[in-house]
């Protein structure tokens, strides 16, 4: 049956403690678990993240300038599969206080959010001035995270950076990112670092290098293929957009250290995408793609931040094309992190292409010389593959091992799982019963924490969990189509955020009632 509830009733739902009558969500569901909170350390920090771009909604609203993401998903110059935008979003730009309630009835000890760089300097450079409404805005979050005994842990830059500096210069295709980036972190720093005690500089770049400047799938959509992109070259740009990044973050977290880590005593660093890579077969060539996919994946950022260049297969392998670091750059980039941010969601083969050092470059995909598929040679998937548009298949072991992975190849470094979720897909047919009901959700974050457990007990530094994402949310290339929240959101009824049975599992997780 359809829910029809009164408004009464929708207040009551929201209130984890009535969900179970609410919905009769089944009690196994909640209930079982190998895992418990008291596994954990008393100071592992348990949270869930979302970003600005993703939720905020008032894209225009109290001064906030235009991102590359507002202009390109309005002016539809991104693929976008239901063709929406974020105007809107799930308009938690004005509902925080309600968002922020929720979060505390969650009983997190954190939470990452991301600042839209639009909001606080509005064109990008601070030249041009401040924006008070954002800071404002901000401000409120963080004091009431503060008042609610959760941890504020901000992401600086999530995918959003002001597109007045796309038109100006290119934006990450140009060294001048480096200053405007480190002038709006500093804004940052003196307004809340004073309560803020972990900086999140860049959030994937990885995706930010290969999706939006090999592949051409997200702004500013560059590419080589012309039926994809109008402009751009897949074989060199992703390459100088990561150099730039990386050169950001090292300028970024230098500032920081000098001018207010001294005295604010908080911590910084950068989340990276964790994909893992198994080799395709036992062979020493699959063996060999798969160090290669994990060097181009987690050593294209890790490499400069532990030892001060790149990796050695990427050097040969990319040759001229790669850019190379100053000596003093080298420097500022070693040891230039306090804790490495992990987001993982799955696992995949990897398959040997036999390398040809005198091919003509393609691509960065192509320089890899590997082949990933989920698909192993078996026939079988790397795990149980879930609905929506992301591939996303069940490979919890594969956190485990990226974490370890980490922990040898690069001197132990402090880790937060900063990203960890599962998908289903937007189904408007189906009654909110049965769209809240999300077993397979328990499944996954329950499997995903008992190897992070395992990690911690192997010696990983290993820090903390955030599961992606508190709600329902714009998923880009996705739209609306495909569902991450521990909250649904009801896109048909005012945008209402009701939990799902996963939330509930989560809160008594967390209260060791599992």
């Amino acid at each position: 049956m359809a829910f029809q509830g009164s408004v009464a009733l929708n207040l009551l739902c929201i209130s984890a403690l009535a969900i179970l009558a609410c919905f009769s969500i089944p009690t196994h569901a909640i209930m079982s678990s190998k895992i418990t909170r008291s596994d954990f350390p008393k100071d592992f920090l348990f949270g869930a993240s979302t970003s600005a771009l993703q939720i905020e909604g008032s894209s225009t609203s109290d001064g906030k300038g235009e991102s590359i993401w507002d202009y390109y998903s309005e002016n539809k110059k991104v693929k976008v599969i239901d063709d929406s935008n974020i105007t809107t979003s799930i308009d938690s730009y004005r509902r925080y206080r309600e968002d922020l309630i929720h979060l505390k009835n969650l009983g997190v000890s954190a939470f990452r959010f991301s600042i839209a760089w639009t909001r606080i300097i509005p064109d990008g450079s601070l030249k041009n001035g401040v924006n008070q409404q954002g800071i404002d805005h901000y401000n409120l979050i963080i004091n009431t995270l503060i008042e609610y005994g959760i941890k504020p842990v901000v992401t600086l830059y999530h995918f959003d950076y002001p597109d007045a500096l796309e038109r100006k210069y290119g934006a990450f295709l140009s060294r001048s990112i480096v200053d405007d980036f480190r002038d709006y972190t500093e804004v940052c720093f003196k307004a809340f670092g004073d309560r803020v005690k972990t900086w999140i500089t860049i959030n994937e770049p990885y995706v930010i290098s290969a999706i939006g400047y090999d592949l051409g799938q997200a702004p500013p959509v560059r590419c080589s293929d012309r039926k994809m992109c109008t402009a751009g070259n897949s074989s060199t740009e992703p390459y100088i957009v990561t150099h730039n990044l990386m050169l950001s973050h090292a300028a970024i977290v230098k500032l920081y250290r000098e001018k207010f880590q001294p005295t604010q005593k908080g911590e910084i660093g950068m989340s990276l995408v964790g994909q893992y890579y198994e080799p395709y077969t036992n062979s020493t060539e699959d063996i060999a793609a798969q160090k290669r996919a994990l060097d181009f994946g987690i050593g294209w950022f890790m490499e400069p931040l532990v030892y001060g260049d790149y990796p050695s297969s990427m050097k040969k392998l990319v040759k001229e094309r790669l850019p190379t670091f100053t000596e003093e750059e080298k420097k500022s980039l070693i040891g230039a992190f306090d804790f490495i941010g992990v987001n993982y969601y799955s696992s995949l083969f990897a398959r040997n292409i036999p390398i040809n050092l005198n091919a003509t470059p393609i691509s960065y995909t192509d320089d890899q010389f590997a082949f990933t598929t989920a698909t192993g040679k078996d026939g079988k998937l790397i795990g149980r593959k879930y609905d929506g548009i992301s591939s996303i298949y069940y490979y919890p072991e594969g956190l485990q091992k990226v974490l370890e992975y980490l922990n040898a190849t690069y001197k132990s470094p402090k880790i937060y799982i900063t990203e960890n979720g599962v998908t289903e897909m937007r189904n408007d047919s189906l009654d909110l019963i049965e769209e809240v009901d999300d077993p397979h959700r328990i499944l996954y974050i329950r499997g995903h924490i008992h190897h992070v457990n395992n990690a911690l007990r192997n010696g990983v530094n290993v820090k903390g969990y955030f599961y992606w994402s508190l709600f329902d949310s714009f998923e880009f290339y996705s739209g609306y189509t495909t569902r991450f929240g521990l909250y649904y959101i009801d896109y048909k009824d005012d945008l209402k955020r009701i939990p799902k049975s996963s939330a509930i599992w989560y809160r008594n997780f967390l209260r060791q009632r599992s």
